[in-house]
């Protein structure tokens, strides 16, 4: 009869598995800022954005309002490796008074309560952080704020909704006490368990009222500005149905249950599964029963008509199986009800029913959370931790079992842990305030390390100046030998106009790669440009062994192409890219100032790397080559993008190498005779600052990656800018934060210790803005670095800061010149293409953007368009030799 009743009550696999998704759904809701409004779970952000990580420290305060007791609690954290920590509480009753006054008289309470506690613990000459844990469902803006949204629970304060309790109880403290954050109970019992438990990332209360919370991955918060990193989510499940999304699932007891509480049409979850309503939920199935004569023959006590008088201890008594009926029969008794055995066995079938389906909507609720932080991860299977709280878990003799069987069932892709809190919400807000505590410290000295990467406007400016004086040392003739920005001639006096024409082959050196290509100009109205190339490695021993072998091996590989293409017979024109500084006399003669980039061959550095070329080739006596013209991969791209667009007199190339080259007034050039025309002119930047000119913007970092250089004090502002040592800038800062003990839990792995193992490719990567935290972390992980997320999200920070330094630094060399250009050129506003290549700019999510808006700033008189150049290395060098060919014919 009584499985008849309540077969309504009675959920099956299917029914609870329609549950998550139905809860699966409403989380999204609550997450959305155009659908939260609406939503019944409000899925309130508690601005906790870090779980202990064992490092927390400390003496603390807190207070516990919300259950039918006030709670004052001082936490010790101590950081001894063993993760300890020692909790004194003291217990203050909550009068009826109190919790249904008015709110001054509540927030005076709980001062003159603490202020007792403190006075009891000797705390008042110290001036503790306090976290507050108030277990009412609160909008926050930051942790330490937060508008109560309703009160529930039997509290009914006036004057409170709509307000904010942080500043209510600060104001009744009156600076006794430093309030630094406000805690969801659920939220304190996620972080108490959370510091015994690094895997437990979710809270579960049951009890008088019923909550979770868990960790939500910020780009899906809309509610919240940013999407790095996590925080913590207090679902307020209580409400969910709220909009009749569980009606068909509700019985007459639960609505009968509904109109008679303090808030009909509210909480409607938490009446079907909090201790607070389940007690009183049989007392109505009971009273029904017996008016049908189903029960104590139908003899109706004054206690099943008193709303009330079943509470959640007398189901739980009546649960205890081991002790056979007796329990049922007594507490029946009492309540001058003279059951039968029959009535005991019906009485007990009724409570295990309703706490049944109470763990089995827990249990369904519970997974929707766990199936999302699985799907967030994107694991197939996951391990973690619920903490959890509440009277009806603790006291309940079958309730822990039957909801952590019933989550086992619905998610059997999760191993879960269910883990006890010990003074949850107490310890948990003092947990919540160490850990923001410690947060806050490690904010500063994060930030203190990376100050010196931030550069002012004024500082940016001094940078433009101190380029231009730079340029102009470079250009004169008495001041060009002690330079520092050498202002190379390139002896390419023209850029292309359309009537080049012919087949080059074009050579280009300049990284670990060696490319040789044949290159197909074709003239008149449909200009074009055909390109076949083949890339052959360079190995490490030949960068850094002997010229000969270098040059040999160049040979070699143009052997192999002219072979591969079927042309080893024609003596085509030349053009050799050639990107490490020389000093040219003529197009096509430029000795070697220095290596640079990785390269150490001997016996080449003052020496005419075309001469070496042709001895390589004399050597190997297999073929001829005119070689017209050695040309810097700077003009290049200069070149490249002048074929496309005749306004293009500036190259830059940010790369693995950063460098400018743009065409002089020859007039301006000391260096070189006559006065007529223009050159273009390699400034080989790089070496800006070696004279000690950049040192107040050097950090400690730049000063280590110099040190361990191929060439320390050389190429200062290269090593500041470009791509092959922006990595392992962010490889020292990685060290240094490690060492303080803000990052990798304070170990320097191994891999962390490898020069060059953070390449310039995974600031790239890391700092895209499509990139969640864990791919971040993935990223880290192939580096060998186990990372948390507040790590991911410190590194993600740091690369940030070192690119963004990187590109505003090139921007404010890039300004300098093209101030120079419009000088040069004497207009008021000026209009100039600057072609550009390099890996930094191209493939970098910001670096681009950044370098534009500094010259922006820096030039406001100059007009820049950015053109990206298309392989300016291989094409420049056939353009500038088709260019050189054309002036040549033209001079004959």
């Amino acid at each position: 009869q009584v499985d008849r009743y309540l077969y309504h009550m009675r959920l099956s696999d299917d029914v609870l598995l329609d549950v998550m998704a139905r809860f699966q759904a409403e989380m999204v809701k609550g997450l959305g800022r155009d659908t939260n409004p609406t939503a019944t779970v409000k899925m309130l952000p508690s601005f906790v954005r870090s779980l202990p990580d064992g490092s927390e420290k400390g003496e603390f305060l807190a207070v516990d309002l919300g259950g039918s007791q006030f709670r004052a609690h001082q936490v010790k954290v101590f950081d001894d490796g063993k993760q300890s920590s020692q909790l004194e509480s003291k217990f203050y009753p909550s009068p009826k008074e109190v919790i249904q006054g008015n709110g001054a008289e509540l927030f005076d309470y709980v001062a003159d309560c603490l202020l007792d506690f403190m006075e009891t613990k000797n705390l008042k000459h110290k001036k503790l952080p306090l976290g507050f844990t108030f277990s009412f469902p609160c909008k926050q803006t930051k942790l330490d704020e937060g508008i109560l949204l309703a009160w529930t629970k039997h509290f009914k304060v006036r004057g409170v909704q709509d307000t904010d309790v942080v500043s209510s109880l600060c104001k009744a403290l009156q600076k006794h006490v430093d309030v630094l954050a406000l805690v969801n109970d659920t939220v304190g019992t996620m972080m108490t368990c959370g510091y015994d438990d690094q895997r437990c990332e979710v809270g579960l209360i049951i009890g008088t009222g019923t909550n979770a919370c868990y960790m939500e991955e910020m780009r899906h918060i809309d509610l919240v500005e940013g999407d790095e990193g996590r925080m913590c989510i207090n679902t307020e499940w209580g409400a969910f149905g709220d909009d009749g999304a569980l009606d068909d699932l509700r019985t007459e007891f639960d609505r009968e249950l509904d109109q008679g509480s303090l808030n009909p049409g509210k909480q409607l979850f938490e009446k079907m599964i909090s201790s607070l309503h389940l007690g009183e939920l049989v007392r109505l199935i009971l009273l029904k029963m017996t008016k049908e004569g189903l029960l104590f023959n139908g003899k109706v006590s004054t206690a099943l008509l008193t709303k009330g008088k079943i509470e959640m201890k007398h189901v739980s008594a009546m649960e205890k199986y081991k002790e056979g009926l007796s329990n049922t029969k007594e507490i029946l008794t009492e309540l001058n009800l003279f059951p039968s055995e029959e009535d005991c066995i019906a009485v007990q079938h009724v409570c295990t029913i309703v706490s049944f389906r109470s763990a089995n909507l827990c249990a369904a609720a519970l997974a929707a959370i766990l199936t999302r932080l699985r799907e967030n991860k994107k694991l197939l299977r996951m391990r973690t931790t619920v903490g959890i709280d509440g009277g009806l878990y603790k006291t309940h003799p079958q309730y822990a079992k039957r909801l952590h069987k019933v989550v086992r069932r619905l998610v059997p892709n999760c191993d879960v842990r269910f883990l006890l809190s010990v003074s949850g919400s107490g310890k948990g807000a003092a947990m919540v305030t160490a850990v923001a505590y410690r947060l806050a410290a490690q904010r500063k000295q994060i930030d203190a390390a990376l100050a010196p990467f931030l550069l002012s406007l004024e500082t940016l400016r001094e940078v433009k100046n101190k380029m231009r004086t730079e340029l102009e040392y470079g250009l004169k003739r008495e001041t060009q030998a002690s330079a520092t920005v050498k202002m190379l001639p390139t002896y390419v006096c023209g850029t292309p106009d359309g009537t080049e024409t012919g087949k080059f082959l074009a050579l280009d050196l300049g990284g670990t790669n060696f490319r040789v290509l044949l290159v197909k100009i074709g003239s008149g109205r449909r200009r074009s440009v055909q390109m076949y190339n083949k890339i052959f490695a360079i190995p490490l021993e030949i960068m850094q062994g002997t010229g000969e072998e270098l040059f040999d091996h160049i040979v070699q590989c143009i052997a192999d192409f002219l072979e591969y293409m079927g042309i080893k017979g024609a003596r085509l024109p030349l053009g050799f890219t050639f990107s490490f500084p020389c000093r040219q006399a003529s197009i096509d003669k430029g000795t070697l100032v220095g290596w640079t980039k990785g390269f150490k061959a001997t016996d080449c550095e003052g020496e005419d790397v075309v001469d070496m070329l042709r001895e390589a080739i004399r050597r190997r006596n297999e073929f001829d080559l005119d070689i017209v013209a050695v040309v810097n991969d700077t003009v290049g791209t200069m070149m490249t993008c002048g074929y496309e667009d005749p306004n293009c007199e500036i190259g830059l190339i940010a790369g693995t190498g950063s460098n400018v080259c743009y065409m002089e007034d020859m007039k301006n050039i000391e260096i070189v005779e006559g006065n007529e025309g223009k050159m273009c002119i390699n400034t080989e930047w790089g070496g800006f600052g070696d004279n000690g000119c950049i040192d107040n913007i050097r950090t400690k970092y730049d000063k280590e990656v110099d040190e361990g250089s191929l060439n320390p004090g050389k190429q200062r502002y290269e090593k500041m800018t470009s791509g092959m040592y922006l990595g392992e800038i962010v490889r020292q800062i990685l060290i240094d934060l490690t060492k303080q003990g803000l990052l990798f839990r304070g170990q320097i792995s191994e891999s962390l210790r490898k020069r060059g193992i953070f390449e310039t490719k995974f600031l790239s990567q890391i700092e895209s803005d499509r990139l969640a935290l864990l791919q971040v972390r993935q990223i880290l992980q192939q580096l060998g670095l186990d990372s948390t997320c507040d790590d991911s999200i410190i590194v993600k920070e740091v690369c940030g800061a070192v690119s963004k330094r990187a590109a505003q630094l090139c921007g404010a060399g890039l300004a300098a010149i093209v101030e120079k250009k419009r000088e040069n050129r004497g207009v008021e506003h000026l209009q100039i293409t600057v072609g550009v290549d390099g890996t930094l700019y191209k493939l970098h999510p910001h670096f681009s953007r950044i370098l534009r808006e500094t010259v922006k700033e820096l030039a406001p008189q100059c007009d820049v368009t950015f053109m990206l150049s298309e392989d300016g290395s291989g094409k420049g060098a056939a353009l500038i030799t088709a260019v050189a060919k054309r002036l040549h014919n033209v001079g004959q």
